[in-house]
């Protein structure tokens, strides 16, 4: 009796945890979808691509997630940590300062992985080629670039009128978000634009390249796993 009784509160606790993470990420259903636009530059060129069923975070991995992965893996701190301690009073904001690998260590330790830049894009816009997470026309209210007038990261989840049509957070503005895709030989590709760029960049199709080690404040990630 005591035996059954565990397997059932193993098979509740395991049920609840997956109910718990799937809440924190949105699926994104496999299908095509169209990639680029006409209005991108060279690399950005239109077209169609199929990409299998995935899951993403709703959100940028903030610093209080980032905290639980160094106190457990024992990894070096972001260098703004450093100088000013880590706050916990922003432990919802985005963490920065971080390096690919520092990224992808995270998504391993956390069970899931960087997204490539194709999962990216189709968690950003969806399937009907939206410019914007929300839609064709820019609103500076509805995400944190330098027309917003925020100068710096702002809090996971406030722009809520910004989300993407999965329900992901902050696709456009706030942090760059580093993706598994390479960019050339040296570089990666990152995503969404920042807080310290126009809307350009925020776009759903805009690509830029950084090396992996790069470690700069408006460059973030969230982490993706198979659907």
């Amino acid at each position: 009796m005591i035996k059954k009784s565990l397997i059932i509160f193993a098979a509740m606790f395991a049920l609840f945890a997956c109910a718990k993470g799937a809440s924190d990420m949105a699926l994104v259903p496999e299908g095509e979808f169209q990639i680029g636009s006409l209005l991108g530059t060279k690399d950005e060129s239109l077209k169609k691509v199929f990409v299998k069923a995935f899951y993403i975070d709703k959100h940028e991995v903030t610093n209080g997630r980032y905290k639980a992965f160094i106190d457990a893996a024992k990894r070096k701190r972001p260098k703004d940590w450093d100088v000013y301690g880590y706050s916990e009073e922003r432990k919802d904001y985005p963490v920065v300062l971080v390096s690919y690998e520092d990224a992808s260590e995270f998504c391993k330790w956390d069970g899931k992985r960087l997204p490539i830049e194709e999962e990216w894009e189709k968690a950003a816009r969806g399937t009907d080629g939206r410019i914007y997470p929300w839609g064709n026309a820019f609103d500076k209210d509805k995400a944190n670039t330098s027309l917003s007038g925020v100068i710096g990261v702002t809090k996971a989840a406030r722009y809520e009128t910004g989300k993407s049509p999965y329900g992901a957070y902050d696709m456009a503005g706030n942090v760059w978000e580093w993706t598994s895709t390479d960019f050339d030989e040296r570089g990666k590709v990152v995503r969404g634009g920042s807080w310290g760029l126009t809307h350009r960049f925020a776009t759903t199709f805009s690509r830029v390249g950084y090396m992996p080690v790069t470690k700069i404040n408006n460059l973030g990630f969230r982490c993706a796993k198979d659907g």
